[in-house]
């Protein structure tokens, strides 16, 4: 099944944009959990966390850095945490790979065929043959960055440069205009933060049919209203709202399951409502 059909799927069932962002840091665990080697803690969280909030949403996202520092005790335990999503939905890998030639298929292998991603996070600002590779897996998700949430993207993403016509533009706008064209097998999406609606607003207008990863909701400082009403397409839909740590960390207690568990659900409420408001 293709990316897009998956997430429209899961979507529908779980009536729900919400994506859970997997980034376990094991210093904020449960007290019982800290007693466990750190591979396994990793591996019981995540698997916890999926379970409890597997009906409230589109999405799971886990972040590729909070394994990988663990070395290959912490890829082992990404590759079980994977085993645990149910397989009716999406896993976006969050790796933001970008790279030339070889490097780029290596990635794209790595993520896809290894890792069994439905979609990845991907860095297009080495241009189109550090994107190809990725593009080849025409029933993966190839989510690019295009206007981020963190405070600093403003220092390249908002430049104004001339596009090939000569019009002047802000750098992620031509970016946006550029994956438009590399969509030819409709697999393209775009990463754009909540902590920017005016932009993410426009971004939607000039790409209407595709998905739109956005974090930046909580701890970032984004709005979830905001963000729900600008990113979703003509049918309400198509919108990946990611939120990681106010739901992973609802409680550090014992009842960390049943906490995150009644975040994600309010969250997917709150989504819908202001979806369904629009």
């Amino acid at each position: 099944m293709k990316f897009v059909d998956k997430l429209l799927t899961a979507t529908r069932q779980n009536n729900s944009l919400l994506c859970v962002g997997l980034d376990p840091e094991p210093a904020r665990f449960p007290a019982p959990l800290l007693r466990e080697a750190v591979e396994h803690a990793i591996v019981r969280f995540c698997w916890t966390i999926i379970e409890a909030t597997a009906p409230y949403v589109c999405a799971f996202k886990p972040n590729m850095a909070f394994f990988e520092v663990l070395g290959p005790d912490g890829l082992h335990a990404l590759q079980e945490v994977i085993k645990a999503i149910p397989t009716h939905i999406p896993i976006i890998i969050d790796a933001k790979r970008g790279d030339i030639g070889n490097t780029a298929r290596n990635y794209a292998s790595t993520l896809f065929n290894v890792y069994g991603a439905d979609a990845a996070t991907v860095n297009p600002y080495l241009g189109y043959d550090s994107i190809a590779p990725f593009l080849a897996y025409q029933d993966k998700g190839i989510i690019l960055l295009c206007r981020t949430s963190n405070p600093g993207a403003s220092d390249f993403q908002g430049l104004l440069v001339q596009d090939s016509e000569g019009q002047t533009r802000p750098l992620y706008e031509v970016v946006a205009h550029r994956i438009q064209s590399w969509n030819t097998a409709g697999n393209c999406g775009l990463v754009v933060g909540a902590t920017c609606p005016h932009e993410l607003r426009m971004l939607r207008a000039l790409c209407p049919t595709m998905p739109i990863l956005i974090p930046g909701v909580g701890v970032q400082g984004g709005d979830l209203c905001e963000a729900v009403t600008a990113g979703i397409d003509a049918h309400g839909e198509r919108a990946i709202i990611s939120v990681s740590r106010s739901v992973l960390y609802a409680s550090n207690d014992e009842d960390y399951a049943v906490a995150a568990a009644n975040e994600a659900k309010l969250l997917r409420d709150r989504i819908n409502e202001a979806r369904h408001g629009k």
